[in-house]
This record gives C-alpha cells, sequence and structure tokens, in this order.
C-alpha cells in the first residue's frame, strides 16, 4: 500500500531502516502522488537505488530494473521477438500440413515477443498495480535512449507494428538515477521530480551503521563514520558511499574487532577505496588522521 502522507511515507521509510532526509521524504510524496517520475542524483554509494528498492517492499509491489550502459537500444530495454520459438512455430506448422496457409499472424503474435523491463513494467501497471520501475545509472547510455524515453514517460504506452498498442492503465513508480558521469537532458529532467542525495552527516551514517549492521557499537560506528567523513573531503578519485561504510563495519565484525586502530584502517582500506591511487594518497596523508 502506498502511503498517503508525508508522515506515513516517513514512518514507511523508517520501517525499512531507510534515512531520508525531510527533502527526500517530500520528493518522493510528489513523486509517488502525482505519478510522476523520481530523478535521482547524487555520487554512487549514496542510496539512490535503494530508494526504489525500499518503495517496492513499502507498496507490495514488483521490482523491475533496467541497468543502462554505453550501447543499450530500444530491443534490449523494451521487447523483442523470441525467433527461436517462431522456428519452432512454423516447424509444427509444416509438420501439420499448415505451412502453405500460414501467414506472419500466426507467429508474430504477443506470445512470441520476451518483454523486456520497460515493456514488462507497462504490462504490469494494471488493474490497480503500479510495479516500481527502476532506470538506474541512466547516464551511462547513449542519447538516443534518452530521446526514446522521453516518449515513454510521457504515455507509458508502446506501440508494437505486428501487434498493436500496448498502454498502462496507471503510471508505475518510476525511479531514475545518475551518477552524474554525464548531463541528462533538461527535457526529460523536466517530467520527472528532481532530487540531489548528498552523503549523509557523521551522526546520520553512524545511526545507519547501527541499524543495518546488527552488533556494532555505537563507538565503533561514529567512528567509522568519522573516518568516512575525512575520506570524503580528500582529493579522491572515487570516495567511498554509505555502501561501502556499511562493508567496512561488517568486515571489522569479521575480524572480531570492535576498534578502529589505525593499523586495522590501514591492512583494510581496500574495503572502502577501490582504485590504488587513492590508497596511497590515504597512506601518503597519514592513516592515523582518520581515526584520530
Amino acid at each position: 500500500m502506498i502511503p498517503n502522507t508525508i508522515d506515513e511515507l516517513e514512518a514507511a521509510l523508517d520501517g525499512q531502516d531507510y534515512f531520508a532526509g525531510e527533502d527526500l521524504i517530500v520528493a518522493i510524496h510528489l513523486a509517488l502522488q502525482l505519478g510522476k517520475p523520481l530523478f535521482l542524483e547524487g555520487e554512487a554509494g549514496v542510496g539512490k537505488t535503494e530508494v526504489a528498492k525500499v518503495l517496492a517492499s513499502i507498496a507490495g509491489e514488483e521490482l523491475i530494473r533496467l541497468q543502462c550502459y554505453e550501447g543499450l537500444d530500444v530491443s534490449h530495454a523494451l521487447y523483442e521477438w523470441d525467433y527461436a520459438l517462431q522456428m519452432m512455430e512454423i516447424r509444427l506448422l509444416e509438420a501439420r500440413g499448415e505451412g502453405s496457409k500460414a501467414t506472419a499472424r500466426d507467429i508474430m503474435s504477443r506470445d512470441f515477443l520476451i518483454a523486456r523491463p520497460l515493456l514488462q513494467a507497462i504490462e504490469a501497471a494494471r488493474g490497480g498495480r503500479r510495479p516500481v520501475l527502476l532506470i538506474d545509472e541512466l547516464d551511462r547510455a547513449d542519447e538516443e535512449f534518452e530521446a526514446f524515453l522521453l516518449e515513454l514517460l510521457s504515455d507509458f504506452q508502446v506501440s508494437i507494428p505486428e501487434i498493436g498498442t500496448i498502454k498502462a492503465d496507471d503510471p508505475p513508480i518510476v525511479i531514475l538515477t545518475s551518477n552524474r558521469t554525464r548531463e541528462i537532458h533538461d527535457a526529460l529532467k523536466r517530467r520527472c521530480i528532481y532530487h540531489w542525495i548528498d552523503y549523509p552527516t557523521s551522526a546520520l551514517e553512524a545511526t545507519i551503521v547501527t541499524r543495518k549492521v546488527p552488533g556494532v557499537e555505537a563507538d565503533l560506528a561514529a567512528s567509522l563514520a568519522s573516518a568516512m567523513e575525512k575520506l570524503r573531503a580528500m582529493d579522491l578519485f572515487k570516495p567511498p558511499g554509505v555502501a561501502e561504510t556499511l562493508d567496512w563495519a561488517e568486515s571489522l565484525q569479521l575480524l572480531h574487532d570492535g576498534e578502529l586502530t589505525p593499523a586495522l584502517a590501514d591492512r583494510t582500506l581496500g574495503v572502502v577505496l577501490k582504485y590504488k591511487d587513492d590508497i596511497d594518497a590515504v597512506r601518503e596523508a597519514g592513516v592515523e588522521a582518520l581515526v584520530g
């Protein structure tokens, strides 16, 4: 059930252990009530994708995910014909002696179509259902794919020449995310409710750690959050996100160490930093500064 008020939404998000600021809660509420896509930008690991997962859980709806990448085309995002099944049907028709009477319609119906995420979401948005469609990391896709999305997000329908028009009864819940490796066109953004998700404050991140990683002591969570705040203030190629903070907490639990010491931080830098130059930069600056 989709929450109808901001207070209900805030309580539902908290029940899913998702900590959203007031501005983000308002943005989600407006997107849900207005039937508009929610466009989330921010650094990697700040919880953009998690919004879609949490909303699907709250609404009790299916999560349909389209992971974007360079070269993504419409056929891989919308639908494809099942050529193997079509060939099998042709052979069956020939075996029954009906090959001479067969027409294109015998192998060009909905039964021979493979629905990809976008068509899956349109077909699922019927009978009062509003599935959650996650279009993840849109900035990785090409501008041509953006242009296609403009029409789809306006009407939530698709025309298939051999079959006809397939239209959603109600707009699905659409979440678009971007890590801002390139700018998304203004025309697409105008169709959405926009929100930038920033890194959490040190205090909030410590709370996230204690809620997400059971058994972590409050002092350790605070030390990790403080260390992360210092890492993000450095000139790193890829600053760590909240996901890496949680990985760090779980790693220390696995090592049975409840305290973040300089030596332990140095040995586990690979948990939170994924580039050698970043690790070298932290060590050169002094790992001791992270846990001071």
